[in-house]
Parts: structure tokens; C-alpha cells; sequence
């Protein structure tokens, strides 16, 4: 009498009993739970396959079906001759904001697929007064540039947002500064674009009333009194140099702030690695065990 099947998936069935999880479906589980913690943003491109494989101690083969599943919910993007990439990730706001990064709003909403443009723009050249100037390090009748507009994301008017920028710093003529504002980019993306080698950013969000009465809540939109969010931020370049301050005042569900805290961990845990890690793997409530090599 013949059995079925070659010896190679004999072995193979033996080896894997009925009920446990299969090495794609171990791979899907690693791969999710490494970018669940928000070590990536949406549109983020993820490190090539045959690194994340062998980061995952699994084949191309397996990598591919549990990539497949991700990007059948969504999860993920692949893009053929340009890699993978983080797909959508369920937030209701226009506007996403972890900390810890400097990003320009233009690049969050490009990865939204939110198209920016400001109106009510206003360029002024005028003193910078006691708030801007003590943020900033001058005295308050020093002049600076002050730009001032209400950000639009997706047709909606999402921020009413107040810029000053250092009078040491050299900006575009303010054709071009008008032309680049009134279409979506923000002063941070100008700071760069001009070789401001800008480092960090010290941020503070403070709880805000909107009413209609206001000049804020009428270029917003506002039909009742209702709460909002500010962020009043200070853009610093090299160590300590400040070159900028501004003050956003976002529209309610404008914008959600987020504090990610995670452990660092900079590549997904192994799926497989030396022989017996699936099962000290499990005992070990899912982290990889290690093993012995005897020494030959």
C-alpha cells in the first residue's frame, strides 16, 4: 500500500501539528505587532523584503503571503519598483501629531491625500510685541516678518495659524513667500528650503473656547461655542538659535495630538530562528528563547 504525499511533506505535516499556527501566520502576527506600536506613519516606506525576512528568520516565500494578508486589509501598500509602504491607519482627524517628530503639516497632509491651501494670508513687517519677542529673544519693538492665515485641508477650514519669523533670518521676496503659503506649504517648509538648519521644536498645547463671535471661530466656521486646540511652538536651529514661533488654533477635529510611548525596538521579533524556538517561544509567552549551540 502507497501513502500519499512525498516524504519531504510527510515530514513536514509531523512537524507541524493540527491547531498551530503556521509560519505565515506568525510572520503576519510579528509584522503587525512591530508597527502597531507606531514606529512607522502612514505613507512611511518599510526596509526591503529581504531584510525584513531575515529580521523575521523566515523565507522571501513566507514573507510574501503574510505581506499579501496586510495588504489586503489595508495595512500595507506595495508598489511595484518602489517598495513597501505603511497603509491607512484609522484617525478621524485632518491632522495626526506625534510629538516627538518635527514634520511640516504639508508632508502629514500629502500622506493623508489632503490637499493644503491658506487663505485670509496676511505678510507684515511690523514690531513683533511683548509675547513673540520674549519667545524669540527680542525686545518688543523689534520688527520681524508676521504671517498670518487660515489653513484649508480638503476644502475645510481646519487652523487659524500666526507665524513670526526671526529678522535674522533671510526668507524669499514675498511674491514668492505669498505663492508658496497661499499654496499649502508651511513656514517650516519655507525655514528649510532657505538652509535654516533647523533641530528641534519645544512645543506647548493648550486647551482653547472657540465662539462664533470671534474672529478665530468666523474664520472657522464656528456656529457655536465649542472647544479647540492651540499649539504655541518655538523652531529652533543648530543648538539654540530660535528662529521662529507660531501659535495654531485648530478647528475641532482639526487636529489630535498624540504622545507615542514605546520600547525601542528597531526591527520585528523572529519568527523562527534555531531549532526548538517555536515552542520556548510560546512558553515564553510569544518572545523569541535562545538556545544552546553545542560547540563542535
Amino acid at each position: 500500500m502507497r501513502s500519499g504525499g512525498s516524504p519531504g511533506r510527510r515530514e513536514a505535516a509531523a512537524a507541524e501539528p493540527a491547531g498551530r499556527p503556521s509560519l505565515v501566520d506568525g510572520a503576519e502576527r510579528a509584522l503587525r505587532n512591530w508597527l502597531a506600536p507606531g514606529r512607522y506613519r502612514q505613507g512611511d516606506r518599510l526596509p526591503p523584503e529581504h531584510e525584513v525576512a531575515a529580521m523575521l528568520g523566515v523565507s522571501r516565500g513566507t514573507l510574501r503571503s503574510a505581506l499579501q494578508r496586510l495588504e489586503e486589509s489595508g495595512e500595507i501598500v506595495r508598489r511595484q519598483g518602489s517598495g513597501t509602504f505603511v497603509g491607512r491607519m484609522a484617525v478621524p482627524t485632518a491632522f495626526g501629531e506625534r510629538l516627538e517628530r518635527l514634520e511640516p503639516y504639508s508632508s502629514v497632509a500629502h500622506r493623508r491625500g489632503l490637499k493644503l491651501t491658506a487663505k485670509d494670508l496676511k505678510i507684515e513687517h511690523r514690531a513683533v510685541g511683548g509675547e513673540a519677542g520674549e519667545a524669540l529673544g527680542l525686545e518688543p519693538e523689534a520688527n520681524a516678518t508676521a504671517i498670518s492665515r487660515t489653513l484649508v485641508a480638503g476644502g475645510s477650514p481646519v487652523a487659524v495659524m500666526f507665524d513670526v519669523v526671526h529678522p535674522a533670518v533671510e526668507l524669499p521676496s514675498e511674491d514668492k513667500l505669498r505663492a508658496e503659503l497661499e499654496g499649502g506649504r508651511m513656514v517650516l517648509d519655507v525655514l528649510i528650503d532657505t538652509g535654516i538648519p533647523v533641530t528641534f521644536a519645544r512645543t506647548r498645547v493648550i486647551p482653547a473656547l472657540l465662539t462664533p463671535r470671534e474672529r478665530a471661530g468666523k474664520l472657522l466656521g464656528i456656529r457655536r461655542t465649542t472647544a479647540g486646540l492651540e499649539l504655541e511652538e518655538l523652531i529652533f536651529a543648530g543648538r539654540d538659535d530660535r528662529v521662529a514661533y507660531s501659535r495654531d488654533l485648530f478647528a475641532p477635529g482639526g487636529i489630535e495630538v498624540m504622545v507615542m510611548r514605546s520600547l525601542d525596538s528597531p526591527t520585528p521579533a523572529p519568527v523562527v530562528g534555531r531549532k526548538g524556538s517555536r515552542r520556548a517561544s510560546a512558553a515564553n509567552g510569544g518572545r523569541p528563547a535562545r538556545t544552546n549551540r553545542a560547540k563542535r
